[in-house]
């Protein structure tokens, strides 16, 4: 036992160490600013994922106060709740399992932690994370109005002659003051999750993974009760001012989760079709290139929201099997 913690011990210092270097490069590479923070997850949930809440925990601290040393103790602050801490609950939620005979299972299989409600609590823990920061900049409808205002003097100083008028830029004003907490909840959610993917595979092909495979397309959906959330931030939306940005990040936040579940469904019916790779192909770049397609999958993840649960026989393997619940 003392092995096995040394062990985790070891691996989430060097985990933290390196997820400290990942996001004080953002700082340097502002080219890659968002994928290096958003990488910074990555050796935490190999950790959390690999040798358990030992090495996350391990990871996060380690990183926390590399960070608050070498930077200052708000950008430490502010990596923690929107990278570290998410990055150690969401490897701490997929290692949690339960014998299946609790739920009404076979007494030889172990239920695992279901993938619906892991990806509802990314939803919530990106949500939360982006008001703590909005929080510690100080972050409101003036320095909203702000940004805006240096975009437009920027463009002004490439384009002597684009003066927009006054309603123009109010208008401008009034969508940015949406989109931004909006593109902002949805990137995020969308990057750790892919974060959490990454991770999973790796750890499953070194064979140290403590959740056993499964087929995310079958079971990679958003819980039933997170629609309500979606439509809350929707309707906060048009409140405008600090109401509105809440809605959007909300929106932004959920309804990225539903847009992966979305995509989930997608795999999961184009599976075993002659044509499923050029398919997945151009729905991919249509989304990409277009934005307005993702409507569709965002559709298809709110119109199936089942909730499964991966069953594994007593004892590490690499496959697992699938049973609904209506809980």
């Amino acid at each position: 036992m003392k092995t096995v913690n040394s062990t985790s011990l070891v691996i989430g210092v060097l985990a933290g160490v390196t997820a400290a270097l990942l996001s004080l490069g953002a700082n340097t590479q502002s080219s890659l600013a968002i994928a290096l923070y958003a990488g910074s997850a990555l050796p935490i949930l190999i950790a959390g994922l690999g040798w358990g809440n030992l090495a996350a925990i391990a990871a996060v601290v380690v990183a926390g106060l590399i960070s608050s040393v070498l930077v200052s103790p708000y950008y430490a602050l502010l990596i923690l709740v929107i990278t570290l801490i998410p990055a150690a609950w969401l490897s701490h939620l997929a290692n949690l399992a339960r014998p299946a005979s609790e739920l009404g299972g076979p007494d030889d299989a172990m239920a695992w932690y279901p993938l619906s409600d892991i990806l509802t609590q990314l939803a919530v823990l990106v949500t939360m994370g982006m008001i703590v920061v909005g929080l510690i900049v100080g972050y409101d409808q003036a320095m909203s109005d702000r940004l805006v205002e240096l975009v437009l003097e920027a463009l002004k100083a490439q384009e002597p002659l684009y003066n927009p008028d006054a309603d123009a830029v109010a208008q401008f004003k009034s969508i940015f003051s949406v989109a931004l907490p909006l593109i902002q909840g949805a990137l995020w959610m969308v990057m750790l999750f892919a974060a959490y993917y990454i991770a999973t595979r790796i750890t499953q092909i070194a064979k140290n993974n403590l959740r056993p495979r499964e087929d995310m397309p079958s079971t990679l959906r958003m819980h039933r009760y997170a629609i309500f959330a979606f439509l809350g931030g929707l309707l906060l939306c048009f409140a405008g001012g600090t109401l509105g940005a809440l809605g959007a990040l909300i929106c932004g936040s959920f309804g990225a989760g539903f847009l992966i579940s979305g995509f989930a469904v997608f795999h999961f019916r184009t599976r075993g079709k002659s044509w499923r790779l050029p398919v997945l192909w151009l729905g991919y770049l249509s989304v990409v290139l277009f934005t307005i397609p993702a409507f569709f999958f965002l559709l298809s993840g709110l119109m199936d929201t089942r909730r499964a649960i991966a069953l594994s026989p007593t004892g590490k393997t690499t496959e697992t099997k699938e049973t609904e619940t209506s809980n």
